[in-house]
């Protein structure tokens, strides 16, 4: 088959060109070498609906945009006109979620990093996607930077210092706030009672187990599934290619549709989870420094502001701004970590970093279990939750992963997206979370026990130096990384509503950034954290079963690529 053949799938270059439009986002190239061309009569954007109107233009998928628009404009209205009836609403349907379908999400979690685990030490490994000839199109800096950045950025500045703190008192037997911000006693594994050691190594395990190889594999499967499917199949890049070799044909028809719009209304709610905890860290960061106050009028005001600026990176594109920013945000992390390392408990933090990663391979095993929990709240509070949320935002994170991982071997790209950003999330948690928890052990000090979940990481800088400088870089991380996540979650969620265009026309994303913006602030306004988390569990929930597919997909693809 010839070079030319092999790219007759994918969207092509000059045609962008041709209409003078240049958003900063290039056409996926074909495969570079021999790989296994799925042979379709799809062209992308066949199905779409395309027109310019003055300086409007938009080329959208029918009926995956306008369904997932609708649906997602609906909810809004309902979250907005009816604040009071939301609440209560948006509570008992994350309660009952993950009090009844948390062992799903603890199996289906095992799943996902068995299956990745398996590609690693397979030859299967040695495929390298977008075909045998293909070179990688960023370096590891910039790589990992932007892997860091997209994945868990705002959730880790939020639950860095809270959550470790959370399971040491719940372990050791006080009363902490879970990850609702309610007051409870649940302890992982039951706890540790009357040992504050023993209950340390038992909550800084429990919260890396969170943070760790399970929500890393939930994104390696989706962006493996993207990647494959695409560079190496010549398929569009949408969450419905994966699925090729189960409905053949049939993918482009409804089948293929409603793996989309899931993908769509999915991501608009993880987005919106992370986006509206961002809003609720930053603007308590601002209250904290500047005594600003933290109603949801100043949260809301933050949401537009930050969204604006979403939208001045998005013009500028996936080189020229997220990339950019999402460098600026990985060295502004680094350079928090690295001072408290230095300024805090050094030897405490270095020992702990290696001590805390022992304590969570000795407790992963009855953590991962999803039956016979003895802490059936605890799995159902925190992991349930958490495993639904990395869930939603899967095709968010997954589809950005695929995006700038293109020329990695799947054993190079596997190791990379599990094993690099866990042991950050490691060094991360240890830093924050094992200096918080060192200060009330050795000093006394209950201000970070006693403060909301939003405060927790100021209260626990004010025991450092430096205090109004360090909280400053907080907040702009806080701030940086939701400008990144609606920035790249935009170019995602276009990318599929477009029907796999890449270079679908920039107002389209600006529109989708909007819409983040839109959900986020309903969810406030409806119901606070509970409702951004109820939407969270509930659109995990069926896309579970989506990934579940893809991962019968990704296997039986790369049976079929030259290694």
């Amino acid at each position: 088959m010839s070079d030319s053949e092999k790219s007759s799938h994918q969207d092509d270059p000059k045609e962008d060109q041709d209409t003078g439009e240049d958003n900063g986002i290039e056409a996926i190239p074909g495969p570079e070498g021999e790989t296994e061309i799925i042979e379709t009569d799809y062209e992308i954007g066949q199905d779409n609906v395309a027109a310019r109107r003055w300086v409007f233009e938009f080329d959208v998928h029918n009926p995956v945009f306008p369904v997932s628009a609708l649906a997602i404009l609906l909810f809004t209205f309902f979250a907005l006109a009816f604040q009071t009836q939301a609440e209560p609403m948006f509570v008992g349907l994350r309660d009952w979620l993950t009090g009844n379908v948390d062992w799903f999400f603890l199996l289906s979690g095992n799943i996902f990093v068995l299956v990745c685990l398996f590609l690693v030490v397979s030859p299967l490994g040695k495929v390298r996607l977008g075909g045998p000839e293909a070179t990688p199109d960023y370096n590891y800096i910039g790589w990992f930077s932007m892997l860091f950045a997209a994945g868990m950025g705002i959730g880790l500045m939020f639950y860095g210092v809270s959550e470790p703190m959370s399971h040491y008192g719940a372990a050791v037997g006080g009363i902490v706030t879970d990850a609702n911000g309610v007051r409870t006693d649940w302890a992982p594994l039951g706890g540790a009672e009357g040992d504050p050691e023993a209950a340390r190594r038992l909550g800084m395990a429990a919260t890396i187990f969170h943070w760790g190889l399970h929500p890393w594999a939930i994104y390696a499967v989706v962006a493996l599934a993207l990647a494959l499917f695409s560079y190496n199949k010549g398929l569009p890049l949408t969450l419905r290619s994966a699925f090729y070799p189960i409905f053949g044909e049939r993918v482009w028809g409804w089948p293929g549709h409603i793996i989309d719009i899931m993908a769509v209304l999915a991501t608009i709610f993880g987005l919106a989870t992370s986006l509206g905890i961002g809003a609720q860290q930053a603007s308590a960061g601002l209250d904290f420094l500047f005594s600003l106050g933290t109603s949801n009028a100043v949260m809301i005001l933050l949401i537009v502001a930050i969204t604006a600026v979403a939208i001045g990176s998005i013009i500028r594109g996936l080189d020229g701004g997220v990339k950019v920013l999402s460098e600026v945000n990985m060295g502004l992390a680094l350079l928090l970590l690295g001072f408290i390392i230095i300024v805090g408990p050094t030897l405490a933090i270095l020992t702990g970093f290696f001590e805390n990663l022992w304590a969570y391979g000795q407790n992963l095993l009855p953590l991962s279990m999803p039956f016979g929990r003895e802490d059936a709240n605890f799995s159902q509070g925190w992991t349930a939750f958490y495993w639904a949320w990395w869930i939603s935002w899967s095709p968010f994170v997954g589809m950005f992963i695929a995006r700038v991982s293109r020329g990695r071997t799947v054993r190079e790209f596997l190791i990379a997206v599990l094993i690099v950003p866990t042991l950050l999330s490691v060094l991360w948690m240890t830093a924050l979370g094992g200096t918080a928890i060192g200060q009330l052990i050795n000093d006394g000090y209950t201000g970070v026990q006693d403060a909301a979940l939003e405060l927790t990481l100021f209260q626990m800088l004010t025991q450092l130096p430096l205090t109004m400088i360090t909280s400053f870089v907080g907040i702009v991380l806080v701030i940086v990384f939701f400008i990144t996540s609606s920035d790249s979650g935009s170019l995602v969620i276009d990318t599929i509503a477009a029907g796999g265009k890449t270079n679908a026309p920039v107002i389209q994303r600006v529109f989708w950034a909007s819409f983040e913006g839109m959900v986020a602030i309903a969810l406030l306004l409806g119901g606070g954290l509970a409702a951004l988390q109820a939407m969270a569990v509930s659109t995990g929930l069926p896309f579970t079963f989506v990934l579940l597919g893809a991962c019968y997909a990704v296997v039986r693809g790369l049976m079929n690529e030259p290694r």
